[in-house]
C-alpha cells in the first residue's frame, strides 16, 4: 500500500475507538484528516469534536461536525491524533503540523489517546525525527544555546518563502536534530521548564494508550 493508502486504512480503523453519542478530540495532520473524512460517514453518532487546529476545524465544519472550545468541556472520552514519532511504550514525538500546544491540551482532556500511523513512524528511541519545540520569539536565541550544550541543533523552521512558520497561538518552532531521547518524560519536564518554552513535541506525560498502526498486512494495534 502508499502512505496515503496506509493513512486512510487506520483513519477508518479509529471509527472503532469512538464512542456513540460523545464529543471526541481530535488532532491534526494528514493522517487525521483521513479520519476526519472517516468520522464524517458516521457523523450522526457523535455529538460533535474539540479540535486541536484552525485547519482541523475548517476540515470538520466542511463535512457538517460541530466544532466545541475546550472551555464548552471538561473531559472528552477519547482523543485520536497522529504522531511525527511513537515509540513501544507510546512515548512520541509531535509538532510537525505545529499544532503541539493545541494537541497537548486537547490530550489532556482526553480519558484515552488513540494514535493513528503508518508503521515507518515506529521507533526504538525517539530522536530521528526532529523535535519540534514553541517558543517565545525573544527566547528562541537562548532556547538554541540551550539545546547546543545537550548536543542537539535547533533551527527555526521557515516556509518555502523563508519566512517563520508560526503556530496558531502566533508563536515560532525550533526544530531541533541530533537528541536520542532516551528518557521522555524526563527530558519533556525539563525542556518544559526553559523559560521562554511554551511546549515542546514530546508526549510522555500524554502518551498514547493506543497505536493503530497500519502496515501492508493491515491494521496492528499496539496497547500501552
Amino acid at each position: 500500500m502508499t502512505q496515503d493508502e496506509l493513512k486512510a486504512l487506520v483513519g477508518r480503523a479509529a471509527l472503532d475507538h469512538v464512542p456513540g453519542g460523545a464529543i471526541i478530540g481530535v488532532g491534526t495532520g494528514s493522517t487525521v484528516n483521513r479520519f476526519i473524512d472517516a468520522l464524517a460517514t458516521v457523523k450522526d453518532r457523535i455529538a460533535g469534536a474539540v479540535s486541536s487546529s484552525q485547519a482541523s476545524t475548517e476540515r470538520l465544519h466542511r463535512h457538517g461536525i460541530a466544532v466545541y472550545e475546550t472551555t464548552q468541556v471538561e473531559r472528552v472520552p477519547v482523543y485520536v491524533d497522529g504522531a511525527d514519532e511513537i515509540d513501544r511504550r507510546g512515548h512520541m514525538i509531535k509538532g510537525g503540523g505545529a499544532a503541539l500546544t493545541r494537541e497537548k491540551i486537547v490530550a489532556d482532556l482526553a480519558e484515552r489517546f488513540v494514535c493513528i500511523a503508518d508503521e515507518s513512524k515506529l521507533v526504538d528511541v525517539l530522536g530521528r525525527y526532529p523535535l519540534p519545540v514553541e517558543v517565545i520569539a525573544m527566547a528562541a536565541p537562548q532556547i538554541a544555546r540551550r539545546f547546543a550544550e545537550q548536543g542537539g541543533t535547533a533551527t527555526l523552521r521557515r516556509n518555502g518563502e523563508g519566512a517563520a512558520v508560526l503556530t496558531d497561538n502566533g508563536h515560532p518552532i525550533l526544530d531541533v536534530r541530533g537528541l536520542v531521547i532516551a528518557e521522555p518524560r524526563r527530558l519533556e519536564d525539563e525542556i518544559n521548564q526553559w523559560p521562554g518554552v511554551v511546549t515542546c513535541g514530546i508526549f510522555a506525560r500524554h502518551r498514547a494508550s493506543v497505536c493503530l498502526l497500519g502496515t501492508s498486512e493491515g491494521v496492528r494495534t499496539l496497547v500501552f
